[in-house]
């Protein structure tokens, strides 16, 4: 093993544990005032839902890029492989983390309240369905799935640590096909339980898809962060060069583009098809002062990104390719606050303190997890049989 990638510098840890004490004040901050206050309780259950949205579709973009990068090979996946196993080793956490949805789902699904449902005639239709007791059960399979998933690829990936055996690699490989295909279907249905039966009259048939674009572009603005991060100090300052974060960048823009592709198709076919029971998603949210939100979504979300990223130069450049990971991270947030809180807070645009704050406990709780585990293995894959592509990929850009 080459000397110095066998732990994380000292500065990892002691930002995991600054990031514990945020998250831990910051959600007694929101729970005491939804303790004293039935309106503030309503409240807690709502940011946390877009809270816990935000970090788990990180997490779950790591986890599909993961398992893409096993199947595709290249050295721009050695170099951040560390940082997405680490990532998918969180799991268990949001696992713990969802029990407040589900202690708080009469409070944000219409549909776990039996008199609404009994007042109305869709929900009652959708009823076999959308019930407390199977949406429950839904969210055990979902978790089983990526931790059964993401353990064993992780277990494989230690023992090659270990042992350096190529048939480790097959094995990774072999796994990360089916496991794509569950990826894909457990996000979907988890999007339309967690997020779309907020309004469970309204439907959309490419939203799975939305979500999995949105969460692989969180995770790759994610990754770039903390490789950024990294690189600042030894020994990761000897390994990632110009040519690493140029891959990491056009990554990024790449799924940047799909996620507005998803975006602007579900817009098209909803508004071109306009249907009764699927425009009011819309009309919510462009014939009020949502609408800005709107706008800024395709001008900083999309527009600013996409110009800034198409300079080689730029993807070149750590702390500008940082800066724009940063802000795509940000707009991501924004982009679930346009798609969350309308639906749980009529009239017009409004931004509640308990979703900010609640961003950074959960988000607190989340990061000095996964700084922790990131510091529990080497910080590369250094037994892989493509290693030595990563140590000479700079070399070739």
């Amino acid at each position: 093993m080459i000397e110095g990638f066998d732990k994380a510098p000292p500065e990892v840890d002691r930002f995991g544990r600054r990031a514990l004490v945020v998250g831990v004040a910051g959600m007694a901050l929101c729970i005491l005032p939804a303790l004293l206050s039935a309106g503030l309780r309503e409240q807690f259950f709502r940011s946390y839902l877009l809270s816990f949205v935000f970090w788990i579709g990180i997490t779950l973009g790591c986890f599909a890029i993961l398992m893409v990068q096993h199947m595709s090979g290249g050295a721009w996946g050695l170099v951040i492989r560390r940082v997405l196993e680490s990532a998918t080793r969180t799991f268990p956490l949001l696992a713990l983390l969802f029990l407040p949805i589900i202690l708080g789902v009469h409070s944000l699904y219409i549909w776990a309240r039996p008199e609404d449902v009994a007042a109305s005639e869709a929900l009652r239709h959708k009823s076999a369905y959308l019930n407390v007791t199977f949406f429950v059960a839904r969210a055990v399979f979902y978790f089983a799935v990526w931790f059964s998933v993401s353990r064993a690829l992780n277990k494989w990936s230690l023992e090659q640590d270990k042992t350096g055996e190529r048939k480790l690699t097959s094995k990774m490989q072999n796994l990360c096909g089916p496991g794509l295909l569950l990826y894909g279907l457990t996000v979907t249905f988890a999007s339309i339980d967690w997020v779309m039966s907020l309004q469970p009259e309204w439907f959309s048939t490419i939203y799975g898809i939305l979500f999995m674009g949105g969460q692989g572009l969180s995770a790759m603005a994610f990754v770039i962060a903390v490789i950024v991060l990294l690189a600042s100090r030894k020994p990761m300052s000897d390994v990632i060069q110009p040519g690493h974060l140029h891959d990491l960048g056009k990554l990024m823009l790449a799924f940047l583009m799909l996620w507005a592709y998803f975006a602007f198709s579900q817009f098209l076919i909803v508004w071109s098809g306009n249907l009764p029971e699927e425009t009011p998603w819309y009309v919510r949210r462009l014939q009020s002062s949502w609408k800005y939100v709107g706008l800024a979504l395709v001008l900083v979300h999309f527009a600013l990104p996409f110009v800034l990223l198409l300079s080689r130069d730029l993807k070149r450049n750590s702390r500008r390719l940082v800066i724009v990971a940063s802000l795509v991270i940000v707009m991501r947030f924004v982009d679930l606050i346009w798609m969350i809180v309308p639906e749980v807070r009529g009239g017009g645009f409004a931004i509640h303190w308990m979703d900010v704050v609640m961003s950074f406990a959960i988000g607190g709780i989340w990061l000095s997890v996964f700084l922790r585990q990131l510091g529990n293995r080497p910080l590369l894959p250094l037994r892989d049989p493509e290693i030595d592509a990563a140590f000479s990929h700079a070399g070739g850009h």
